[in-house]
């Protein structure tokens, strides 16, 4: 289960669930009364964290999406080890805290009588310059970007797993491990559409609102907010859902890791996916390999032969030269007489 995909996989879990934990809550009930009751210090987070984990999730499925592709359209190239795929983990989450500062930095508790407003003051006010531009940055980096790169890796995945012709295809056990890719790369898709859904509406409402102020102005506003940011947080309880419906080895991963229960049992096919580690990959470059030591010998038995065939010419041609030296008292007993007149005959 240790696999690069499942790394990336971990890190959009953890992030999905810390959002619904510590932002779901708190952004519902200050929606839904429109006063602030957790202070300045939860403001922050609550303005800072959202954009942090969206960018983390949205960053590990382009991971992914960039793995599969590299597992499926290039597996003899050397993939990310496990140390490489923490330190990328480690990164987005670097720039996910960076990016999303300014909006820790710019949050402000305020009181309006009879009410307090958890709200983000920008400098040259809400819908100027600063915010106009941080709001195209964050969605520019954290939705079209990152969905971008997933749609040309999946469709290049897509036209080699459906299309085309898979290296190596032509063997029969191969035809399992490319079902099972397919599944995989269906499940991260169906993922990804799901969140792109989910958070469109969303980021349209903010632009919206960039544009226009009166928007926020109308009568059922509040409850047309409520609606996009449910729907947005919604996201995060879709893909548990997805893993458990469309691939089997999580399915029987879940059900080794709560085996404790008392209602849950794991069964020998269970057993049998978990401990299927042999991957198109490595069937692959077996296969590379074997191609390449046939292709080896034969450039090297002809190379034997080729240089073979040259020694022997050589060695016909200084016979051919070597002839007896002919002398003029050679011929004074019969045999010698017989070998001077053969040396004769070859000159002529």
């Amino acid at each position: 289960m240790r696999t690069v995909t499942n790394y990336f996989i971990v890190n959009l879990a953890f992030s999905d669930v810390s959002m619904a934990t510590f932002n779901t809550l708190f952004n519902f009930v200050y929606a839904l009364h429109n006063d602030w009751y957790f202070g300045l210090g939860y403001c922050r987070f609550q303005n800072f964290f959202p954009i942090t984990a969206m960018f983390s999730s949205i960053y590990s499925m382009a991971a992914i999406s960039v793995d599969r592709y590299m597992a499926i359209i290039h597996p003899l190239k050397p993939r990310l080890s496990s140390t490489s795929t923490k330190v990328v983990i480690g990164v987005i989450w670097v720039v996910a805290f960076a990016l999303a500062f300014p909006q820790c930095y710019y949050s402000v508790t305020r009181f309006y009588y009879p009410r307090t407003v958890c709200m983000v003051d920008w400098p040259d006010d809400y819908g100027g310059t600063h915010q106009l531009s941080y709001q195209l940055a964050v969605i520019l980096l954290i939705y079209l970007l990152p969905l971008l790169v997933m749609l040309v890796t999946y469709s290049l995945v897509g036209r080699t797993l459906w299309g085309g012709h898979i290296p190596g295809e032509a063997k029969d056990h191969y035809h399992s491990q490319i079902t099972a890719k397919r599944k995989v790369v269906k499940m991260m898709v169906v993922v990804v559409m799901t969140f792109a859904l989910c958070w469109l509406p969303y980021h349209i409402y903010f632009i919206l609102g960039s544009f226009n102020k009166d928007i926020y102005k109308q009568h059922y506003i509040q409850q047309v907010y409520l609606a996009i940011f449910w729907l947005a947080m919604s996201s995060t309880m879709y893909n548990p859902i997805i893993y458990c419906c469309l691939n089997q080895r999580f399915r029987a991963g879940f059900r080794h890791a709560f085996a404790w229960c008392p209602f849950i049992s794991v069964s020998q096919e269970d057993k049998m996916e978990l401990q299927h580690t042999h991957t198109f990959r490595v069937t692959m470059t077996r296969s590379y390999r074997t191609e390449s030591t046939h292709t080896h010998a034969s450039i090297k038995t002809n190379t034997t032969i080729n240089t073979s065939i040259q020694l022997t010419k050589q060695v016909l041609l200084k016979a051919h030269d070597a002839k007896p030296r002919c002398h003029p008292f050679m011929w004074k007993s019969r045999r010698k007489f017989i070998i001077h007149m053969s040396c004769l005959g070859t000159r002529s």
